[in-house]
């Protein structure tokens, strides 16, 4: 999804259009050069901020549009002064133990299995699976 965006940006900004990403995902970003970009160490599905917590998502946004009015050149980066509510998350993001480990093979397995069957079928891109 962050690749995704990051060309849209660069898309627009092609077109006279300015932009500003606001994400958790600094290497993607990085990597597919965002024009400006709000950075906020945040689990990833939540760039905005906590749920519910409106007071801290308005401030990333005009942290955004701030970003957005003095970033005269492509590559802008800042990251945002806020953190999660808890640093729970950490510890199970991209975890990989005996707990897990069979389970992980399992989808992967699948996974691959998915993409042999849609290149069977003649589809150039492998459909999405449940996580189930």
């Amino acid at each position: 999804c962050h690749q995704t965006v990051c060309l849209l940006a660069r898309f627009l900004e092609s077109n006279g259009i300015l932009t500003v990403v606001i994400g958790s995902a600094m290497d993607i970003v990085e990597h597919c050069g965002a024009p400006r970009y709000l950075h906020n160490d945040f689990p990833l599905g939540n760039p905005c901020g906590v749920p519910f917590d409106a007071q801290m998502q308005l401030e990333i946004m005009r942290l955004g549009l701030q970003l957005l009015e003095k970033a005269d050149k492509g590559g802008s980066i800042e990251r945002s002064p806020f953190h999660w509510k808890d640093d729970l998350w950490r510890a199970d993001y991209a975890a990989v133990d005996d707990s897990n480990a069979e389970e992980l093979r399992l989808r992967g397995a699948r996974r691959r299995q998915q993409q042999i069957d849609d290149k069977a079928a003649g589809n150039s891109r492998a459909s999405m699976i449940s996580d189930a």
